[in-house]
């Protein structure tokens, strides 16, 4: 079995261009911070910060932790050479819808980067973990992800499938798209004059509006170049389904607080998600003005 088809055994991806905004970092090694939490606070990380949540509090308080450096391995697997192929794909293929639909509203669409790393990176949101997920960060206009994500994703949150791969990295240019717009800013500034219960809803609601996006996404892919075969929506859903917030509060602590949710339910982020898939129309995406989420 060739290695691309470990993983990538659906969506059609082979043999397209990739995008030259990617920025390799993996053969570089990685480095370890000392965490005083341990595991736990990894655990935390990865709840509060998965799929796209603002990373910029928490990663500054990390900016204080003292970075190991750590011998890493300068030899990439093929395994891991064929996911970034995969990813530097569904990047070029986020670049031609957008510039697309912003160049059709009389906009030009600023490309964002995308960082692959090992481990630990520098953002200009401050240090980037493995143990956070992919994550946009707004001030470098910079997407982070470590591959072994992909492996969390596939087997502690099963779901699997390349276009649940395409669903995270559709969610976090995403968040790019709000940052252009400024809604990320506008959602930012809010910050200090709400009380934490408040700021999250403000939050689900960014969250939900980049899931519509990443459908958007979805569907003029599609339509410009018919990436999709059977399957690959539900793979996107149970994705979407995986990493809600009351799933991941059931699985890690065994109950539910609504009122700390950051990102949406399970749900919530298929409905948006399957919205932005078949109405492909950025105006109905308006999640900060919706009556129900």
């Amino acid at each position: 079995m060739r290695a691309e088809n470990l993983y990538l055994h659906s969506m059609r991806w082979q043999g397209r261009r990739r995008s030259s905004n990617v920025d390799d970092r993996r053969a570089g090694g990685g480095r370890k911070l000392a965490l005083g939490g341990g595991l736990g606070t990894i655990v935390v990380v990865v709840l509060v910060l998965l799929f796209g949540g603002d990373p910029s509090q928490l990663l500054e308080q990390m900016q204080t932790s003292q970075p190991v450096q750590q011998q890493g391995s300068a030899v990439t697997s093929a395994e891991d050479d064929s996911l970034a192929a995969f990813v530097s794909v569904v990047l070029a293929d986020t670049e031609d819808v957008w510039n697309r639909l912003f160049a059709e509203s009389g906009s030009d669409y600023r490309e964002p980067t995308l960082v692959l790393f090992r481990e630990m990176d520098q953002s200009a949101c401050g240090y980037a973990q493995a143990a956070m997920g992919p994550f946009y960060c707004p001030a470098d206009e910079k997407v982070y992800i470590d591959l072994s994500f992909y492996d969390e994703l596939r087997n502690r949150f099963q779901a699997p499938g390349d276009f649940a791969m395409a669903y995270v990295i559709a969610h976090e240019v995403g968040h790019h798209i709000q940052n252009l717009l400024g809604i990320s800013e506008q959602v930012q500034r809010q910050r200090g004059s709400l009380s934490q219960e408040d700021y999250n809803k403000l939050s689900v609601r960014l969250e939900l509006q980049a899931d519509f996006l990443a459908g958007v996404w979805a569907h003029h892919a599609q339509e410009m170049k018919n990436i999709l075969e059977s399957g690959d929506i539900e793979e996107a859903l149970n994705a979407a389904n995986a990493i809600g917030d009351d799933q991941l509060q059931q699985q890690s602590q065994g109950y539910v607080v609504p009122d700390s949710f950051t990102h949406g339910t399970s749900e919530q982020r298929m409905r948006w998600f399957k919205k932005g898939f078949e109405t492909g129309d950025i105006s109905q995406g308006d999640t900060f003005q919706a009556d129900y989420l």
